[in-house]
């Protein structure tokens, strides 16, 4: 797949790959419910909305000097597939550095088997997500690398 993924990451594609088809699908579900809510200090802010997702999704990425990615989405309940990815995403990228998301590669989720039982279309969300990440960090990390 090229880029090694970050450990945390590499253990959610690597249980996902472990699945079969319906447990895949479960185990989104509990991606989905395990998202964190917006801190409240975010609420009623404008986060960056991710228009390639069907449903409503949007996304802030923080960082401090030398200190982690922060990752913080809002997603309606009744989106639990993009909720899900949004709860991967989170689950293996908040707290890493800005070198390790940048360098993570936008089709990370092809090895998890989501394509499976997941539509083309919405497969595409994950890397739309994490392009909107990127970029942002990009944005606010000038010393970030390219």
């Amino acid at each position: 797949m090229g880029a090694a993924l970050p450990p945390g990451l590499q253990a959610i594609v690597d249980e996902f790959a472990e699945c079969d088809r319906t447990e895949r699908l479960d185990l989104l579900l509990e991606y989905a419910n395990g998202l964190p809510d917006l801190p409240e200090r975010l609420a009623g802010q404008e986060l960056e909305r991710v228009h390639e997702c069907q449903t409503p999704l949007f996304v802030q990425a923080e960082v401090d000097a030398d200190g982690p990615v922060r990752l913080f989405f809002a997603a309606p309940d009744e989106a639990p597939t993009s909720k899900g990815f949004a709860g991967i995403i989170h689950a293996g990228l908040d707290g890493c550095t800005v070198d390790e998301v940048l360098a993570t590669p936008s089709e990370f989720a092809l090895g998890m088997g989501l394509a499976e039982v997941v539509s083309p279309l919405r497969m595409r969300s994950t890397g739309a997500i994490l392009a909107r990440i990127k970029r942002q960090l990009v944005e606010r990390a000038p010393d970030a690398a390219s």
